[in-house]
C-alpha cells in the first residue's frame, strides 16, 4: 500500500494556496469554497490564512450530494431562479476587498438532466455576472486548488484499491502543483521566472496568427487580438498584486480575434461540463464561429454548452502548453478540466479576460469589442494539445516555429 501523504506536506499545499494562489495580504477577508467532504483540508487552508495576518477567513460550505438531489428534484422555478442574496454576499465580500479559494474535486453528477444543470448554471452566471466579471478580469484575486475524493480517484485508477486509489491521486495532485519538495513558494518562483521568460519571446513576436496542426486531424488557425498579450503563470490585479489563478498552472495564453479562427479542433481530452462528460468530439470553426461540432459521447451537453448564448459560439482563450511539463509527463487522464488542461495546448470557449491585451482592464466594454475580444456568459477550457503538436507563429508571410512535438521551440 502506498504511503500517505503527510500532514506536513498537506500542510505545505495549503500554504501554497494561500501565499502564491491568492498571495494573500495582511488584514485581508479570505473566502474558501469548499464541499464538506473536504472539511480538513478547508482548516489547514483556514490556518494557513491566518498565520499570514488574514483579516477574516469564511469557509463557505457546499454539499454535492445535496446539490445532486436539488438537480434531481427541484421544481422548476427553482432550478432557473438564483435569489438575490446570493448576488449579495459576494458584492459585499468584493467591496470589502476579499481573496477567493477555491476547493475542487469530483463533481460528476450521474444521471441528472444535462439539461437542468445547464439552466441552473446559466441562471447563476447571470445572477453572479458581475462578479464573474471581475474575476475574469482580475480585479479580484482567485485561486482554484483540488483535492482528491474517492470516487474521483476510482475513476483515474480503476485497477487499484480505493486506498492506494486515493493515495495514488494526492501524489500525483501534489507533485503536479510542484508542492512535494522541501520549499514550494521557492520552485513556484522558480516557475515564476519560466513563464516570464516564454511570454516576453511571445508579446515580442507581435504574430498576426498561430497555426495549430498534429496528426489527430486538428488544423487550426487562430487570429490574434489587436494588441494581444500573452499572459500566465502570475497574474496581477488592480493593485499590482501578483496571484496564480490555478494551483496547478503550465499555460501561457491570450485571446483569439473573435472573428478570426478558421479550421478543425479535435478534441484530445474529455470534456466535464456540468457534471456529464464530453468524449471523442470536433469543433469547426469558420470567421471564429463553431459552425459544426461532435461528440460520440456527450452530445447534448456539448450542445448547451455551445448555445449558453451568443458568445459562446465563439472562443476567448487559445493556450500554449508544453507535453513535456511533470503534470503531463504523469501521462494519467485525471477527467478534471484544470489538471487535464495544464498537460496540453487548450482553447477556452465564450469570454476573453480583458488582460489578454494590452491595457485591456482599463478599456471599455466597446474598446474590447473593437479589439476582437470575444464576451459570453460562459467561459469553458478545451484541450487540443499533442505529443506531436506543432505550432507556428504567422507574421508578414512568415512561419516562426513555436512549438514542435508538443514543447516550446525557445
Amino acid at each position: 500500500m502506498r504511503k500517505e501523504i503527510s500532514k506536513p506536506q498537506l500542510k505545505k499545499y495549503a500554504e501554497l494556496a494561500v501565499r502564491a494562489g491568492v498571495n494573500l495580504q495582511k488584514d485581508q477577508l479570505l473566502i474558501i469554497h469548499s464541499d464538506i467532504q473536504h472539511a480538513g483540508f478547508a482548516r489547514l487552508i483556514q490556518t494557513a490564512a491566518y498565520e499570514a495576518g488574514a483579516l477574516n477567513v469564511v469557509i463557505d460550505w457546499k454539499d454535492e450530494q445535496s446539490t445532486k438531489e436539488f438537480y434531481i428534484h427541484a421544481a422548476d422555478r427553482f432550478i432557473d431562479h438564483i435569489p438575490d442574496w446570493q448576488a449579495a454576499r459576494f458584492k459585499e465580500w468584493d467591496d470589502e476587498g476579499a481573496a477567493y479559494i477555491h476547493i475542487i474535486s469530483d463533481n460528476v453528477f450521474e444521471h441528472v438532466s444535462a439539461e437542468r444543470i445547464h439552466r441552473s448554471q446559466k441562471a447563476s452566471r447571470t445572477k453572479l455576472k458581475d462578479y464573474y466579471s471581475k474575476v475574469r478580469s482580475h480585479k479580484v484575486r482567485w485561486c482554484l486548488i483540488a483535492v482528491p475524493c474517492v470516487d474521483w480517484a476510482a475513476k483515474v485508477f480503476p485497477n487499484l484499491s480505493k486506498e492506494e486509489a486515493l493515495q495514488s491521486l494526492w501524489e500525483l495532485i501534489v507533485s503536479g502543483a510542484r508542492a512535494d519538495g522541501e520549499s514550494p513558494i521557492d520552485d513556484w518562483r522558480e516557475h515564476h521566472r519560466a513563464f516570464e521568460s516564454r511570454k516576453k519571446f511571445l508579446n515580442e513576436s507581435r504574430f498576426e496568427a498561430l497555426h495549430f496542426t498534429n496528426e489527430r486531424g486538428t488544423d487550426l488557425v487562430v487570429g490574434l487580438a489587436k494588441k494581444y498579450l500573452f499572459i500566465g503563470g502570475a497574474v496581477t490585479d488592480e493593485q499590482g498584486i501578483p496571484f496564480f489563478p490555478n494551483i496547478p498552472t503550465e499555460e501561457i495564453f491570450t485571446a483569439p480575434h473573435k472573428n478570426r479562427v478558421n479550421g478543425k479542433l479535435v478534441g484530445t481530452k474529455p470534456l466535464i461540463y456540468g457534471g456529464n462528460i464530453i468524449e471523442d468530439f470536433h469543433l469547426i470553426f469558420t470567421e471564429g464561429r463553431i459552425t459544426d461540432y461532435y461528440a460520440a459521447n456527450g452530445q447534448e451537453a456539448l450542445q448547451h454548452l455551445i448555445e449558453t448564448d451568443e458568445g459562446s459560439h465563439y472562443l476567448g482563450e487559445i493556450a500554449l502548453v508544453s507535453t513535456k511539463a511533470p503534470l503531463a509527463q504523469a501521462n494519467t487522464l485525471f477527467y478534471k478540466t484544470l489538471f487535464d488542461e495544464n498537460t496540453a495546448c487548450h482553447i477556452g470557449i465564450g469570454d476573453a479576460s480583458p488582460s489578454t491585451i494590452i491595457d485591456g482592464l482599463h478599456k471599455s466594454e466597446h474598446e474590447l469589442k473593437d479589439a476582437g475580444l470575444n464576451a459570453s456568459l460562459l467561459s469553458v477550457n478545451v484541450t487540443f494539445g499533442t505529443d506531436d503538436m506543432k505550432v507556428v507563429g504567422v507574421k508578414e508571410g512568415r512561419e516562426i516555429p513555436v512549438m514542435e512535438g508538443g514543447d516550446f521551440k525557445f
